[in-house]
């Protein structure tokens, strides 16, 4: 039986048209709780505002859509090691 790990991420709705990315890594004292605000900009429509540096993007079709960004995000940059490169010396020019 496989267990889901603990979601690190949350999207919590706060009124009818807005929504919160909070991270659960910090308490909710911490200012780096809150990722970002979620505001239903149209119909099929929401804008974000990021309150981390996260190079991603502003409008999106749904509140869901955004958290799903912000996972992709965690995990993309986190799924290799750095790669070692060898180094040698310069080839001698004959």
């Amino acid at each position: 039986m496989s267990e889901l790990p603990d979601p690190r991420f949350i999207l919590n709705r706060i009124t009818s048209s807005e929504w919160v990315i909070n991270d659960l890594r910090y308490p909710s004292d911490d200012p780096r709780h809150v990722v970002a605000c979620v505001y239903e900009f149209a119909e099929t429509e929401v804008e974000v505002t990021w309150l981390r540096d996260l190079p991603l993007a502003t409008r999106y079709g749904t509140a869901f859509e955004v958290l799903e960004d912000v996972e992709r995000m965690r995990d993309s940059s986190r799924a290799a090691r750095p790669m070692f490169i060898p180094h040698r010396p310069p080839l001698l020019a004959t």
